[in-house]
C-alpha cells in the first residue's frame, strides 16, 4: 500500500495549553492556505495526566475543516519536513520518517541529556530552531555543540482574523486589560485582569477560559503586559487593534509598535494617549503592519522555503493601496556594525538611487534602522548571548555568511571591530568585495590586533577626524591604503531646525537652555552639572536615545527628550555638555554651538580623552576630563558667562569641515561600480 508522503508533518502533543496550541494552529492554517498538506502526529507529553484525547479547540476545528489530518497509530507517517513540538522524543513503535527535520523550543530543556535523546530519535542532521532570543541564548549555553538554527523560529498569526476596525473607544473611560505579573495598583483605572484571582479588589477577575482572547481584547482599550518577553497576547492585541504597553526592556524588539513605560507611569500614560484620537490610531496601525509584517503567514512560509517547503499556491500578501511595481529589484549593499549605526545610517542615506542598504547590528539601535525604512537584521551580541569565544566566533561568521547569501551584496561595509569571526566571513567569500569603515583615536598602544585583523579587508574607508593631529594610533605608513573622506556627521547644516522652530518643537520658554547629552550609566555627574547650571538660570534638557538599554536618570528640573536625530535640534541651546564620542563631537562642533565636552572613559577603544583635550586646545570647545573633580565646577563657571559662549561660537565658525557621508556614499558607489564591470 502506497504512503502519503506529506509537505510538513507536526510531531508535539496536542493538549497543549492556550498559546502553544494557538501558535501550532497559526501555522496549519498558514501551510493550508499555501496549499501544503499537513499531518499531525500525536504524542503525549510524559508530564501530562494519561486520559481520553482532549485536542485544543483550535486544533479540532482544523482537523474538522481539513486543513490538516490525524495520523494514525497503526500507519507510518512520511513527510517533506518533520517539525517536533515537544516532547522531544518519539515512542519506540512510532514509525515517522521525514527528509528533514527541525525541534521547535519555545522554552530549551536545560539537561544536556534531553538533546542527545533527541539525537538519538531523529538523528544529528535535526536543527534546533529557538522561539526567540531568550530560546538562543539557553540553547547556546546549554547545547553548544546542537545543530541550531541562524534565524528563530517565532510564533506566527493570522491578523485578518484578528482585526476589528473599531468605531471609538469601549466607554467614557478608559478601560485597561492587564495579564501577567504586574506589581502596582492601577488607581482610578477601570482595570480588566485575565486571572482567576485579581491582585486588587477593585479589578475585574476574568478567569481564564471564561472569554475567548478575541471577546476579551473587545472589551479593553489597551493592553498592559510585563512579562519578560513578548507574548502571545500582546502580539494579539497588536492585531485585534488594541495598543499594547510593555516595559522598557522590549524597546530594541518592537520597532515602535507598542508603548513603553515602567509599572508606575501606565496610568498617566493610558490618559494621555487616550485623550489624543490621532496618536492612539496611529499606535494602532503601527501594531497591525508590525504584526502582519513580522509574525504574519508569510513570515512563517519564507521559513519553510529555507527546509525546502515552498507554497502550492500564490499567497496575498498584507493588504495596502496598490503603488507601481518597480521595474527591477535594486542593487544591495551590506552594512554592518556592532553598536552605534550613526555613521553607517549616515552614509546609507546617501547613496544613490537604485543602490539599498541593508542594515546589520548587535546594538538596540536596530529599530531607528528598521524606522527610517532599511532593512535591518539584528545578531545578539556575545554578551546578550553569554557564550564561549569559539562558539561566538562560529556564529558570526555564519550569520554572516547567511546574510550574504541570502541578500547577495555587491559591497559589505563593517563599521567596528573586524573580530575574528568577521574575518573569516571575508577569507570565504573572496568573490565579495569586504570594506572596512576604521575609525581614528584608538589609544596609545591600543587595538594593535583590530589592525591586523583589518589586513583581510580589501578596502579600508576612514572618516575624517577633527583632531586627527593628536591621534596617537595607527601610523601612516599603515594607513597608506586607506581611502579618507571628511569628517561624517549624520545631518548637513542646512537640515539643522533654526533656533525658533527649535525651541518651540522642544517647548523651551525664554530662559537660556542647555542640552546635557551623557552617559546614563553616571547618574551622578549628571545631577552635579545640572544643579550647577541650574544654580545660573538655565532651563535643562536631558537627551536620551529612543532604543537606550539604561534609561536617563531623573534629574530635578530637567526633561529628559527622545527626539531622533538629537542633532537637528542643536541649535536650541546656548550651551550643552556632551561625551566625546566621534558623532556627538563633530556635530556639535559643525553646528557651532558652545559646548563643554566629558568624555567617557569606558570607551575602551575610542580615545575620547584626547579628543575632548584637541578640542579644548583648538578653543572651539572646553572641556572637563573628571566630572568628580573640582575642575568641573571651574569650567561650568566659565561656560555660563555669555562671552565665552560667544568666544566658542566664534572660533567654531572658522571650522572649514562639511559632512563626508556623502564622499563616503558616492565612493562605496563606485566600488559597486567596478564589481559590475
Amino acid at each position: 500500500m502506497p504512503v502519503t508522503v506529506y509537505d510538513v508533518a507536526v510531531l508535539a502533543d496536542f493538549r497543549q495549553p492556550g498559546a502553544a496550541s494557538a501558535a501550532l494552529a497559526a501555522e496549519v492554517h498558514a501551510q493550508a492556505e499555501a496549499a501544503l498538506s499537513t499531518v499531525l502526529v500525536h504524542v503525549p507529553a510524559p508530564q501530562q495526566p494519561a486520559g481520553p484525547l482532549g485536542f485544543r479547540h483550535r486544533i479540532s476545528d482544523l482537523l474538522r475543516a481539513g486543513a490538516a489530518t490525524l495520523a494514525r497509530d497503526d500507519q507510518p507517517v512520511a513527510a517533506r519536513l518533520l517539525v517536533v513540538r515537544r516532547p522531544w522524543t518519539r515512542p519506540a513503535a512510532l514509525s515517522v520518517r521525514a527528509e528533514r527535520t527541525v525541534l521547535v523550543a519555545d522554552r530549551p530543556p536545560a539537561e544536556p541529556a534531553v538533546y542527545e535523546q533527541a539525537r538519538h530519535c531523529f538523528g544529528a542532521e535535526a536543527a534546533w530552531a529557538p522561539a526567540g532570543p531568550r530560546a538562543r541564548e539557553q540553547l547556546l549555553r546549554v547545547a553548544p555543540d546542537a545543530r541550531i538554527d541562524p534565524d528563530d523560529w517565532h510564533e506566527i498569526i493570522d491578523v485578518a482574523h484578528w482585526w476589528r476596525d473599531r468605531d471609538g473607544f469601549v466607554g467614557d473611560e478608559p478601560v485597561v486589560g492587564l495579564r501577567g505579573p504586574f506589581p502596582v495598583d492601577l488607581g482610578d483605572l477601570r482595570v480588566r485582569w485575565l486571572g482567576d484571582t485579581s491582585p486588587f479588589p477593585q479589578w475585574e477577575a476574568v478567569p481564564f477560559g471564561a472569554e475567548l482572547p478575541d471577546e476579551f481584547l473587545r472589551t479593553v482599550d489597551f493592553l498592559v503586559d510585563f512579562q519578560q518577553t513578548f507574548s502571545r497576547s500582546a502580539l494579539e492585541a497588536m492585531a485585534a487593534g488594541v495598543p499594547v504597553i510593555v516595559g522598557e526592556h522590549l524597546r530594541p524588539f518592537l520597532a515602535g509598535a507598542a508603548l513603553h513605560s515602567p509599572p508606575d507611569g501606565v496610568p498617566a500614560l493610558v490618559r494621555e494617549v487616550y485623550a489624543d484620537p490621532e496618536r492612539y490610531r496611529a499606535v494602532v496601525d503601527r501594531a497591525r503592519e508590525f504584526a502582519e509584517r513580522h509574525y504574519g503567514h508569510r513570515s512563517h512560509l519564507v521559513r519553510l522555503a529555507r527546509y525546502g517547503i515552498r507554497p502550492r499556491i500564490n499567497v496575498p500578501g498584507p493588504r495596502r493601496e496598490l503603488v507601481p511595481a518597480a521595474p527591477a529589484g535594486p542593487r544591495r549593499i551590506l552594512m554592518a556594525a556592532e553598536d552605534d549605526l550613526s555613521l553607517l545610517l549616515a552614509v546609507a542615506r546617501r547613496l544613490p538611487a537604485g543602490l539599498a542598504a541593508v542594515v546589520v547590528t548587535q546594538s538596540s539601535e536596530a529599530p531607528i534602522a528598521h524606522r527610517e525604512g532599511f532593512l535591518t537584521e539584528y545578531i545578539p551580541s556575545r554578551e546578550a548571548l553569554g557564550v564561549p569565544e569559539p562558539r561566538w566566533t562560529r556564529l558570526l561568521r555564519d550569520r554572516l555568511a547567511h546574510l550574504v547569501d541570502l541578500y547577495a551584496p555587491e559591497v559589505v561595509v563593517v563599521d567596528g571591530l573586524p573580530y575574528e569571526g568577521i574575518v573569516r566571513a571575508v577569507r570565504d567569500h573572496p568573490g565579495v568585495t569586504w570594506v572596512w569603515m576604521r575609525r581614528a583615536m584608538w589609544p596609545r598602544g591600543a587595538g594593535a590586533e583590530w589592525m591586523a585583523a583589518g589586513r583581510a579587508f580589501e578596502h579600508v574607508l576612514e572618516p575624517g577626524e577633527f583632531a586627527a593631529l593628536a591621534d596617537d594610533g595607527p601610523t601612516v605608513a599603515e594607513r597608506s591604503r586607506v581611502h579618507r573622506v571628511g569628517p561624517i556627521t549624520g545631518l548637513d547644516a542646512g537640515e539643522l531646525l533654526d533656533a525658533a522652530r527649535a525651541r518651540a518643537e522642544l517647548r523651551l520658554d525664554d530662559r537660556p537652555a542647555a542640552l546635557l547629552r551623557l552617559a546614563p550609566e553616571h547618574p551622578e555627574a549628571i545631577e552635579r552639572i545640572a544643579a550647577h547650571l541650574r544654580r545660573h538660570g538655565f532651563q535643562l534638557v536631558l537627551a536620551e536615545s529612543p532604543v537606550a538599554a539604561t534609561p536617563m536618570p531623573s534629574v530635578a528640573g530637567a526633561r529628559i527628550v527622545q527626539p531622533h536625530p538629537i542633532g537637528r535640534f542643536l541649535r536650541a541651546f546656548e550651551l550643552t555638555v556632551s561625551t566625546a564620542g566621534y558623532q556627538a563631537y563633530h556635530e556639535h562642533l559643525a553646528s557651532g554651538v558652545a559646548t563643554v565636552f566629558v568624555p567617557d572613559r569606558r570607551a575602551a577603544l575610542d580615545d575620547q580623552v584626547g579628543r575632548a583635550r584637541y578640542a579644548d586646545a583648538a578653543g572651539v570647545a572646553l572641556t572637563v576630563e573628571d566630572p568628580a573633580s573640582a575642575e568641573l565646577d571651574q569650567v561650568l563657571d566659565a561656560a555660563v558667562r555669555p562671552e565665552v559662549r560667544a568666544a566658542l561660537r566664534r572660533r567654531c565658525a572658522e571650522l572649514t569641515f562639511g559632512n563626508g557621508a556623502a564622499a563616503a556614499a558616492a565612493w562605496l558607489s563606485g566600488l559597486t561600480a567596478r564589481v559590475r564591470g
